[in-house]
């Protein structure tokens, strides 16, 4: 693995500098060895000598302005006004004495037509795109590691100067580089070097919402850019399977297990929208061009292939990621395939699915049996974004859940989810200081299928208070929605929160007793 090995190559060029120095001074001897015998230079075996020493000293310019290097990568997504870090490292600086008086290293950010001319002309430290806060250091030596380096840890972005776009191109297109460039002296003023590194390619973005098309710049560069190519060249479209490696080894990274070749499947489905040819299309010789991967909207939606797959992703790191890891979100299954499953499952069976209609959200599926018509039918939750799992968690939400019995296939849901279940009130203590009973909120499904036989868990809450019929569909195109409503305090008998005993809870007693025409006339009351 390629995991913090720069010191072993630090060790290899501070060796090769080493050999190179000795070289230089053997051939200065010889020199010396041969004005002091008056040998003619048109000897052939001392003719080699300039040669020789000249080409010493390439091999030395060559080493020390590649052992300039970017230890520590700046973000590839950089948005203006925003702290980021950097850090720089001389590898050969110790033994070239270079430590003995540090060098400054100054921060630039360059265009692509920018970078181009610094590979063509080399290197000008005057070069630059935009403001950069605190983008000078000096280096610093470290005596205990023998490294030579420096660590930005305040830069800001403050401008931006940008290319003029071309076509359909966004500011999210556009890639930027970081340049860092120093110089200094060695041999006692012998050599003078100007030395620069320039970073991986960054995008830069001005709002949050920006950043997953700036994600997929950067993603599509790192993973297909080719070895040795101008800057800032990628492939118009590459294989799928080369996509969805990448798409792999990113989910991977972010949420703590890979993708399986179903999910695989799934996404190639999605990304070349095989709707009428299924999810398993055969998709492995297929050609997706950049076009289909962050610029078309998916059929009948606002958003790209990629768009919905960075907000899955971002939702499973931050509110999903254990569930993933543990293998209890089938996630990457469509509609249809999670009605073919549940279908062919016992009633109460539910699993959990990525939403297609909403962006960044996971929905529910569960199998139950209409008692009217004796069938099974298969509803799915409204799904959830992550603004509903900060308020309760997913598993609390289907622990909620009476209906859901088992995670599909057949695993019971304590089992599968019992161990991220929250503290039940019960044990939390009754605040002394002040007197109000903690309190937290339940998931009930309203409707037919929710409210229905054995599902008043919560005597004393009337079933009508969380279900409008009058209220427009939802225009998420899902059949039925979640309500999280004030749990009961068992020990009081009141309502849990403010509502505490004498404060409040009798008053809701005696509204849940009151017939319409008693409760519109208290209604009338208070309004005088």
């Amino acid at each position: 693995p390629f995991s913090n090995n720069l010191d072993t190559i630090q060790k290899w060029c501070e060796d090769l500098a080493e050999i190179i120095w000795l070289n230089r001074q053997q051939i200065r001897q010889l020199e010396m060895i041969q004005e002091g015998l008056n040998i003619p230079s048109q000897e052939t075996s001392m003719n080699i000598l300039p040669e020789l020493s000249d080409g010493l000293n390439v091999l030395l310019d060559s080493l020390v302005k590649s052992s300039f290097v970017i230890e520590k990568q700046p973000p590839q997504v950089l948005k203006t006004n925003t702290r980021f870090s950097a850090t720089i490292r001389l590898l050969v600086g110790t033994k070239l004495n270079v430590h003995m008086s540090p060098p400054v290293v100054t921060a630039s950010i360059i265009s692509e037509s920018q970078a181009n001319s610094l590979l063509r002309a080399g290197h000008t430290k005057k070069t630059s795109s935009g403001d950069i806060v605190n983008n000078k250091q000096t280096m610093e030596y470290h005596q205990a590691t023998g490294q030579l380096s420096v660590s930005f840890r305040n830069m800001s972005l403050k401008k931006i100067k940008r290319a003029e776009k071309k076509g359909t191109e966004s500011v999210m297109d556009e890639k930027f580089a970081l340049l860092f460039w120093s110089e200094f002296s060695i041999g006692n003023g012998e050599f003078h070097y100007q030395v620069c590194a320039p970073s991986l390619p960054v995008v830069v973005i001005v709002h949050g919402n920006q950043e997953p098309h700036a994600w997929a710049t950067i993603l599509w560069d790192n993973a297909f850019a080719e070895w040795g190519r101008q800057p800032f060249l990628v492939p118009e479209k590459v294989p799928w399977m080369q996509v969805a490696n990448t798409l792999n080894m990113k989910f991977k990274a972010s949420c703590g297990r890979g993708l399986t070749e179903e999910n695989l499947k799934f996404l190639a489905g999605k990304a070349f929208s095989f709707r009428n040819m299924g999810y398993n299309a055969d998709c492995s010789n297929l050609m997706i061009t950049w076009s289909q991967f962050c610029k078309e909207p998916l059929p009948d939606r606002s958003f790209t292939f990629w768009e919905w797959f960075y907000a899955v992703m971002k939702l499973t790191k931050e509110d999903l990621r254990g569930m993933w890891i543990d293998g209890a979100l089938l996630g990457f299954v469509s509609r249809q395939q999670a009605e073919e499953f549940l279908q062919a499952s016992e009633v109460g069976t539910f699993l959990i699915r990525f939403s297609d209609s909403e962006l960044g959200g996971v929905t529910v599926a569960w199998i139950s049996l209409n008692e009217d018509t004796n069938q099974k039918e298969v509803a799915m939750l409204q799904p959830f974004t992550r603004k509903d799992l900060m308020i309760r968690s997913l598993p609390d939400r289907i622990h909620d859940c009476h209906q859901m019995i088992h995670l599909y296939p057949a695993t019971p849901k304590d089992q599968a989810f019992g161990k991220y279940y929250s503290s039940p009130p019960e044990t939390v203590p009754r605040n002394t200081r002040n007197g109000y009973v903690p309190h937290h909120l339940v998931n009930v499904i309203p409707g037919p299928l929710g409210l229905g036989k054995g599902t008043d868990s919560y005597p004393g809450t009337p079933a009508t208070s969380f279900y409008d019929p009058q209220s427009p569909p939802s225009a998420r195109n899902t059949p039925l929605s979640s309500v999280s409503v004030p749990m009961m305090d068992s020990q009081s008998g009141g309502y849990e929160g403010e509502l505490a005993p004498g404060k409040g809870g009798g008053l809701m007693r005696e509204l849940d007793n009151l017939q319409m025409d008693d409760f519109t006339d208290l209604c009338q009351g208070f309004n005088k």
